[in-house]
């Protein structure tokens, strides 16, 4: 029986690469000259420090702009609340989403099953099962998902025939 899972994955290695690059071009900018404005990655989240809150918008869109180049859904980045640190340094944590969470896989299976497919859906952990008896029903599920725009980027993995 046909089948595919529907996941959100965030490769690591190229949010390090980006991160890398946008420490590279912040030493090197001429707006950064003696600011102490970092980004570090930790397990599952992006540490952003800046020296102001004009310099974090920077950084911010420093980030965003590198991992746009290195083909990183900024949509996988959950930018938290800025917070102060000493003096007029500010400190901001960004998650790095994995898995479809619970909310988002239910919108995932109301929306399949809205449709009528003849199709079964499954929420298995942090991902989603769509299993069907016709690959052209799968595949409408897939363009289905493609069109509704979640806010998580999704990829479509391990289609089976």
């Amino acid at each position: 029986m046909p089948s595919f899972d529907i996941v959100s994955r965030t490769e690591i290695h190229e949010v390090d690469n980006a991160i890398q690059s946008a420490m590279r071009e912040i030493g090197t900018r001429f707006d950064f000259k003696g600011s102490s404005s970092s980004i570090e990655r930790t397990d599952e989240a992006i540490l952003i420090k800046a020296d102001d809150e004009l310099k974090l918008k920077q950084v911010q869109e420093l980030l965003r702009g590198h991992m746009a180049r290195r083909k990183v859904d900024v949509g996988a980045l959950d930018f938290q609340k800025p917070e102060k640190a000493a003096g007029t340094s500010m400190r901001q944590t960004v998650a790095i989403k994995q898995g479809v969470e619970r909310e988002l896989a239910q919108k995932i299976v109301k929306s399949i099953k809205g449709m009528k497919a003849k199709v079964q859906v499954a929420i298995q952990g942090d991902e989603v099962r769509v299993t069907g008896k016709k690959r052209d029903d799968l595949q409408a599920a897939i363009d289905l998902i493609k069109d509704s725009k979640f806010s998580q980027p999704l990829q479509y993995v391990n289609f089976r025939d």
